[in-house]
């Protein structure tokens, strides 16, 4: 059983210490006298229903995005109290709550399509402990890995992804106590940690040379299509993430960055899409988004996605953005379809495991040393670079799927796509920000994922014009560098 919880600040940069539980009741025998309890860094667990969708028909949309955004909000929830010292109750309570909303959600999907009763299992969470000695997901990303173009893809899984865990993690943090009483500050941040940081000078170089070029086959597509769409400029952000949770504000409990269609919100549908301005120049109303980078400054700005939801810091604008789009070593790509939509990464890595990481960090002159579960620490002069490089095959049928993933995957380091999938433009995008030196910003995430590197993600949805994503084809395949 749960029985206390501490949290602590260390000096400088506005980092949270680790938030440490005592662990008693069922872990084993009362310590002897004078032997004070196993103290342990905890997080929540739970298993992703997201990830485990297999069919939503329509009728069942927006009860599933209302649902999926209710078990986001129960876990943050639960784990604010969980670092208030609530105790064991608080999984039992979080249990409930979870079997009454995916109860929900099933029945909603059972009326029209077959009923997924695997999801009534996925209702029980767990406190994980946070292992201090090891990198998210088991492996460490500063070490040499093999030298591919797709070298973005998600890396091997040493546990059973049905359980949720990952096999192991580097150091945590306090998501913070809630402070929300008499109109004080609320969602206090919980990481990242010292830890999560590493001089970027330090790593042996693991990537290709930008855009992590592999040595090209017979026949492959060389050539690149680039779309200009600014670096908001007009500052358009929200909460949203009309994708996973259409149809619901502050469907993604933190804050969005986007580019290109200037209409993109949590109600935008393909038709709203389609009649919006852009800020590409080149007539692209395709919609591009990340969570944002903040600077741990201490600012907590009072609205969903931010403090509201434990992301406190001042929003950094990027420095740059490029949109690329490159082919494949295996042959030619097709066009992608308009209004395709692909997620890259996993926003719940740090608990759900590796499977579906893509975060990508380094520093501009350094970029052949890619960081999947670290932040970089980059020389005076160096701006931090984000890369998502997104999934280049498609299965020839859907603009989307229930998990937003099976429609899409990635290709092997030969350019090879898997039976049945067809090789369209891979998007890459990159993005650079001037950060103050230091262990000094971290990206938006769900408190319990504690600001972790490893849960970095882009989002896009395809709206180029049919004749924009033929010109882009055929760029890529001729071998040319087109914008």
């Amino acid at each position: 059983m749960l029985v206390g919880a501490a949290a602590l600040l260390l000096g400088g940069g506005g980092l949270a210490a680790v938030a440490t539980t005592a662990l008693a009741g069922n872990s084993g025998p009362e310590p002897a006298a004078g032997h004070p309890h196993t103290i342990t860094a905890t997080t929540i667990s739970c298993p992703d229903v997201g990830e485990r969708l297999r069919e939503v028909p329509r009728s069942a949309q927006l009860q599933v995005s209302k649902g999926l955004s209710s078990l986001d909000r129960q876990v943050h929830d639960a784990y604010h109290k969980m670092m208030e010292g609530s105790g064991s109750t608080v999984l039992a309570r979080l249990k409930q709550q979870r079997q009454k909303t995916i109860g929900t959600m099933v029945t909603a999907i059972a009326e029209n399509a077959k009923r997924p009763s695997y999801l009534l299992k996925m209702s029980g969470c767990t406190t994980k402990p946070v292992d201090e000695a090891a990198g998210s997901g088991g492996y460490d990303s500063t070490k040499t890995t093999k030298n591919g173009w797709y070298q973005n893809q998600p890396q091997p899984q040493t546990q059973d992804q049905n359980q949720n865990q990952d096999p192991g993690q580097n150091q945590g943090q306090d998501p913070g106590q809630n402070q929300g009483q008499n109109g004080g500050q609320q969602g206090q941040p919980g990481g990242p940690s010292p830890d999560d940081f590493i001089d970027i000078t330090t790593v042996q170089p693991n990537a290709g040379t930008p855009p992590f070029a592999a040595p090209q086959g017979n026949g492959a597509s060389t050539g690149t299509f680039t779309t200009e769409c600014g670096r908001n400029e007009d500052g358009h952000f929200n909460s949203d993430n009309v994708i996973v949770t259409p149809g619901v504000s502050n469907g993604a409990h933190h804050t969005h960055d986007y580019v290109g269609n200037k209409a993109t919100d949590a109600f935008a549908n393909d038709q709203k899409l389609a009649q919006s301005d852009t800020t590409c120049t080149n007539g692209d109303q395709s919609t591009h988004y990340w969570p944002v980078l903040r600077k741990l400054d201490g600012n907590a700005e009072q609205k969903p996605g931010a403090a509201q939801d434990a992301n406190v810091g001042t929003t950094l604008t990027p420095a740059t953005v490029t949109l690329t789009f490159r082919g494949s070593q295996a042959g030619q790509v097709r066009a992608m379809p308009r209004f395709l939509r692909i997620i890259t990464g996993d926003a719940k890595a740090f608990t759900n495991g590796t499977k579906n990481a893509n975060a990508s960090w380094s520093c501009t002159g350094f970029e052949d040393r890619q960081l999947k579960d670290k932040y970089p620490l980059c020389p005076s002069g160096s701006q931090v670079v984000r890369t998502f490089a997104f999934q280049n095959c498609w299965d020839g049928r859907d603009i989307d799927s229930a998990n937003h993933r099976d429609h899409v995957t990635f290709s092997d380091q030969n350019g090879n796509c898997p039976n049945g999938f067809t090789a369209i433009p891979q998007l890459v995008q990159r993005i650079t920000y001037d950060v103050p030196q230091g262990n000094s910003f971290a990206v938006d995430s769900f408190p319990e994922q504690l600001h972790k590197p490893v849960t970095d993600h882009g989002d896009f949805i395809n709206v180029m014009p049919d004749n924009l994503m033929s010109k882009a084809v055929n760029c890529i395949n001729s071998g040319q560098e087109c914008k």
